[in-house]
């Protein structure tokens, strides 16, 4: 029965989203799905107090915001087996995990419209309210672990290419893993790895980019496109951008990635190189000009005796 209530949902939902954002009468849902339109009410109401943005209006009902919804079928071909929604999880990282574990499919995407203790690095507290983007990329590359760093740097120059490609904003990566707009944080990555022998298992990548949402509720120096852009946009267009730069970067998982051309493609892309940084690691805080990102992923920084020194971890801040 629960099954069966969720594919009503989900067709409910398909209707809907057809009629681009048009009315649907209760009538016309009926007759579709063979329910009662009292069937019909009940269901609607059920969506809307999940967070589905359905407007009750005098001839029927209408999706709201339809472009930005997330659901596997919104996706094309290629993408809609490898979505996996949901309205609330603790967070993507750990249902991601459990996904990667029970074969979900090499550049698979798990999708929260909230998180309830999303994390950041080093286990910080990441707020991911209704309206931005909180995903997790599932990848099964054909790779030995010391390779893994690599597709944590394609997945922020694709994130950082495709926001400029789409909104024309002023957006940069700074190293290690976060998305800059006008110097303020607009978006995050964590990336977690399991192996199995001497090859990589699965990397999990977590995104979570501010979009529609109001991030500085909880984080002051964050910044949503909403804040910027003045309007609403469409995440699933930004996902969809995403997704295709950065399978076009990484290919297919048996062939090799080309560590060298992201690393310099991400090069120019950051606002890191150039400035000065405080680098705080386990015990130790740095301070120095960043000068240069080498083939490892790891920040090369001039410091305050003048001494090169290179970086593999740490929390990186602009000074």
């Amino acid at each position: 029965m629960v099954n069966e209530h969720k594919n009503i949902k989900e067709d409910i939902l398909k209707i809907l989203y057809t009629a681009k954002g048009e009315t649907i009468s209760g009538v016309k849902l009926s007759a579709a799905l063979n329910i009662s339109r009292v069937a019909v009410w009940k269901h609607i109401k059920a969506l809307k107090e999940s967070g589905f943005d359905i407007e009750s209006r005098p001839k029927g009902y209408g999706l709201l915001n339809h472009d930005d919804l997330l659901l596997p079928f919104c996706f094309n071909e290629e993408f809609e087996k490898k979505i996996f929604h949901f309205q609330k999880l603790e967070t993507t990282m750990d249902k991601a995990k459990i996904l990667a574990k029970n074969d979900a499919p090499h550049l698979s995407v798990v999708i929260a419209e909230n998180q309830t203790t999303g994390r950041g690095r080093l286990n910080r507290k990441w707020f991911s309210s209704k309206g931005g983007l909180w995903f997790t990329l599932i990848l099964k590359p054909d790779t030995p672990p010391p390779l893994s760093y690599i597709y944590n740097f394609a997945a922020s120059l694709s994130l950082s290419r495709s926001l400029n490609r789409l909104f024309g904003v002023n957006v940069s990566v700074k190293w290690p893993n976060d998305i800059l707009l006008n110097g303020q944080k607009l978006a995050g990555l964590l990336s977690e790895m399991e192996t199995r022998g001497d090859m990589v298992e699965f990397v999990n990548i977590g995104i979570g980019i501010n979009v529609n949402n109001s991030p500085q509720v909880y984080e002051p120096k964050a910044v949503s496109l909403k804040d910027v852009l003045h309007k609403t946009v469409s995440r699933r267009l930004i996902l969809e951008t995403f997704l295709d730069d950065f399978k076009n970067q990484i290919q297919t998982p048996a062939q090799p990635i080309d560590c060298h051309q992201i690393i310099e493609q991400w090069k120019k892309q950051t606002s890191t190189i150039g400035s000065r940084v405080r680098i705080e690691t386990t015990g130790d805080v740095l301070k120095g000009l960043a000068v240069d990102v080498d083939e490892t992923g790891g920040l090369i920084i001039k410091d305050e005796a003048g001494e090169s020194k290179k970086i593999i971890y740490g929390d990186c801040f602009h000074t």
